[in-house]
């Protein structure tokens, strides 16, 4: 099952699973906290299900790259948390890091996986020299500035804010990773990938708007409200509820158009629809609010 290799390999990777000498135990602590029990790995299961429609002929590689794009995900969510940032006190339905750790127990977490990511990757040098060094370069990418998660972050502090390209880097920027580096896992050219990932990072940015308005805390695992009370940029802010529904069918509307050709082309629009309708379903308990 996808689901298990995946949760394999984050175990292998992950910095805290193989610590021989003496560490902070308070870190190790929250590293391990912030990464398990996981999500729904949406980014990891993206990117190896790209690298097996192209055939997955590293698996070791689709592996560490899927290891390593889990890891950024959980760290930037770490960050997000922090009073400086949103200062939320839920994540996954349990508290968030710096609640559980304290703030410098938090920082220090996001930040050694940043780190572990990036190792995650070096780890598979010597499989494909080839491969690795395109790998990093995508995922330092779509972490960093301009195009990656820190400038989506740093899109919330602008008094103007383009709320495409706020949409692109707060949560596209990873779902781009996640499509063209299971391309280049697997062997693949990863431009022809980039708008399905463009697609549904940003589908899953809108339903996010639409669940802070429509959903409850004990449905999403974290508080709502949030993108009134920090007057962020927000879909449901700038087209109303009705708005960003219609925004959302149009945009997952292209996303099955839009995965390239390769041999697992088939299964991997089964995968795409199933999210579609994921997202989609997300809403309909809450139909007129």
């Amino acid at each position: 099952m996808l689901n298990d290799r995946i949760e394999k390999a984050i175990q292998k990777h992950i910095c805290s699973g193989a610590v021989t000498q003496p560490a902070p135990t308070k870190l190790r602590a929250a590293i391990d906290y912030t990464v398990f029990p996981g999500g729904a790995r949406i980014r990891p299961l993206i990117l190896t299900s790209v690298a097996l429609a192209c055939g997955d002929d590293m698996p070791s590689v689709t592996d560490a790259a899927a290891s390593a794009l889990e890891f950024i995900h959980c760290a930037s969510l770490v960050h997000d948390d922090l009073p400086c940032f949103d200062n939320s006190a839920l994540r996954r339905g349990k508290p968030t890091v710096h609640r559980a750790f304290g703030e410098t127990t938090a920082v220090l977490a996001g930040d050694s996986l940043i780190v572990n990511a990036f190792a995650a990757l070096a780890t598979q040098g010597a499989v494909s020299p080839e491969r690795v060094p395109e790998l990093i370069a995508h995922l330092a990418r779509y972490t960093g500035f301009p195009n990656g998660i820190c400038a989506g972050q740093a899109w919330e502090d602008e008094a103007v804010v383009d709320l495409g390209a706020y949409h692109l880097s707060k949560t596209g920027a990873l779902f781009i990773a996640a499509t063209q580096m299971g391309a280049i896992a697997a062997g693949h050219d990863p431009e022809p990938w980039q708008e399905l990932g463009a697609r549904i990072g940003q589908a899953f940015q809108i339903a996010d708007d639409l669940l802070d308005v429509l959903s409850d805390a004990s449905v999403t695992g974290k508080p709502m409200g949030q993108d009134l009370k920090n007057n962020r940029p927000s879909a449901v802010t700038e087209f109303g509820v009705d708005g960003a529904k219609k925004q959302l069918r149009d945009v997952l509307g292209g996303a099955i158009a839009s995965i390239p050709s390769c041999p697992g082309e088939a299964q991997l629009a089964k995968m795409v629809q199933m999210q579609s309708t994921r997202m989609m379903a997300a809403h309909q308990t809450h139909p007129h609010a």
